[in-house]
């Protein structure tokens, strides 16, 4: 691997951790080797531990006493009890950013759901996930309450590992589209009411997608 250039070295080294945790590169219970990372990337292990202390606090990975550094396993509990709470979150942030948006808001809005569109016809999951997210963050945005923002992007890191998969379901994408269609026309009919309870029920219907998957056979892993 490239050496890392020693500016910001924590949080780059944070990042990339986090992108193969993303990944399943550093699959969910694995354990971190810090010295075989601490040479991989060519820098001491102070910069290395700081980084895990970094993805520790966004949930991402755990330290445990005397045992190590492990990359955290999302049970279904978990899921159970991070799905309802934010949903509760982006369901406000949806009725705080009708309040706020302007017209131009609105017309960015509207291209990214165009992008949704565009990658749902075209049957491109990864795509879709990657709008889907951009969508999302524009919604945070137009809330313009940066304690809401804070919140929901922790808790978005620890799901991002099972959401891209939610939509492999068949059926999921084109029921995922509809709800951001139901969502988007909250927005443009200055519904704050409406757009919160979309928002809230598009969240759960994704935990719902998760718990289907599960339930088939040789189904997946919660995380």
């Amino acid at each position: 691997m490239n050496r890392i250039a020693p500016t910001a070295l924590y949080q780059e080294v944070a990042e990339r951790l986090r992108q193969r945790i993303y990944a399943h590169e550093l699959p969910p219970g694995t354990w971190i080797d810090e010295q075989k990372l601490a040479e991989q990337y060519g820098i001491s292990r102070t910069p290395l531990r700081e980084a895990l202390k970094v993805l520790a606090s966004e949930g991402l990975v755990e330290l445990k006493p005397r045992r190590g550094c492990y990359v955290t396993e999302i049970s279904r509990q978990d899921l159970d009890e991070i799905f309802p709470l934010i949903a509760l979150l982006e369901g406000r942030c949806a009725a705080e950013a009708v309040k706020r948006a302007k017209a131009a808001d609105l017309t960015a809005l509207r291209a990214i759901h165009d992008k949704l569109e565009a990658a749902a016809r075209e049957a491109r999951v990864d795509a879709f996930f990657e709008a889907n997210q951009e969508f999302h963050r524009k919604i945070q945005e137009l809330s313009g309450n940066r304690w809401l923002l804070s919140v929901i992007q922790d808790l978005r890191k620890v799901l991002k590992r099972s959401r891209l998969h939610s939509l492999s379901l068949e059926g999921r994408l084109q029921q995922s589209l509809e709800e951001h269609r139901a969502i988007l026309a909250c927005m443009l009919a200055d519904d704050a009411n409406g757009a919160e309870r979309q928002m809230y029920e598009h969240l759960l219907s994704g935990r719902e997608a998760l718990a289907r998957i599960d339930e088939q056979p040789g189904g997946s892993k919660a995380a």
